[in-house]
């Protein structure tokens, strides 16, 4: 087995943002790369508003996200939905002050207890986050909620099992096989479950396979077809062997991250994200429920550690 952490810095550089219509009045605004806290959003253009899929993680991409949104519509954004509560998806929600924010009800919960989290300063490289403010959905749902763009059905359902966080949340358009799926796909990044469950993931992602998507639109990463639900899988199943194989023998996450042979996997970007998921990985192992409360001070560390004992790297 070999080493798949780098130590020396990142120098890459990034694309800006872009619009891509990926259905009849239907948008991806992507962010390139799709690295930590560099999310994807998307809108829904209506004859009497906007609907928006998630907003971005800093003042200036949220500015930048809205002055996308009006360079396609003149209509106001009216209606705001967080895919999950984690800060790249929501830090943006003040700057949409006329839309109903809709979310997950744990969502909601786990906003309100979080806050604008300081740890963002702490495991990452410095980036300028703005003048945000902690904005929680006010209008939640349990299970599912339909919001229409004028005609079009547009179903937000909770995936029912904790995956990548507790509360996450699709946004499917059957009409035109569009599937917005938050963090459950992130396309050309390491996935990532340490909020959430291995198991738990696998279950919501092949739910997802019964939907018939023709276009996703990940969390992170550019749009694609389902054969990146098949990829995602297929990482989280290595994962979980990966975790078996290696706890039997007595490794720590991050010994079991280091010994790792990534294979196909080694080209993702934000690699150290293996000593995370294996720490959940792990937690299930020993019979925790899938999102139950684990060391997550401890999994962050390990993935400093791996990363050559620096701060993650964060472009945003």
């Amino acid at each position: 087995m070999s080493s798949s952490h780098v130590d020396a810095p990142c120098d890459r550089s990034i694309a800006p943002p872009r619009i891509e219509e990926v259905g009849d009045g239907v948008y991806a605004y992507v962010q390139p790369d799709g690295s930590w806290w560099i999310n994807n959003t998307g809108f829904l253009t209506g004859s009497r508003g906007v609907i928006s899929i998630d907003a971005c993680a800093t003042e200036r991409r949220t500015r930048d996200y809205l002055a996308a949104i009006a360079s396609v519509t003149d209509r106001p954004v009216t209606t705001l939905v967080n895919t999950h509560h984690h800060g790249d998806h929501t830090f943006g929600n003040f700057a949409f002050p006329g839309a109903t924010i809709v979310g997950h009800e744990r969502t909601r919960e786990q906003i309100l207890a979080e806050g604008i989290p300081e740890y963002r300063n702490l495991a990452w490289t410095k980036v300028d986050w703005g003048a945000i403010e902690a904005c929680p959905p006010f209008l939640t749902f349990a299970d599912k909620i339909t919001l229409y763009r004028d005609e079009l059905r547009c179903e937000v359902r909770h995936v029912g099992v904790a995956a990548h966080t507790t509360n996450d949340s699709i946004v499917w358009i059957p009409e035109q096989s569009i599937l917005f799926s938050g963090d459950l796909v992130f396309n050309g990044g390491t996935p990532f479950v340490l909020m959430g469950s291995v198991s738990g993931a696998i279950e919501a992602l092949e739910a997802l396979t019964t939907l018939g998507a023709r276009t996703i639109v990940p969390g992170h990463g550019e749009p694609c077809g389902p054969e990146a639900i098949d990829f995602v899988l297929g990482y989280l199943r290595f994962v979980r062997r990966t975790a078996a194989e290696a706890k039997a023998a007595g490794l720590t996450p991050l010994q079991a991250g280091r010994e790792a042979d990534l294979g196909e996997y080694a080209e993702l970007l934000d690699a150290e994200r293996i000593v995370g998921n294996l720490h959940r990985a792990y937690a299930e192992l020993d019979g925790a429920e899938p999102g139950a409360p684990i060391d997550l001070t401890a999994a962050v560390l390990d993935m400093i550690e791996y990363n050559g004992g620096r701060p993650l790297t964060c472009l945003a």
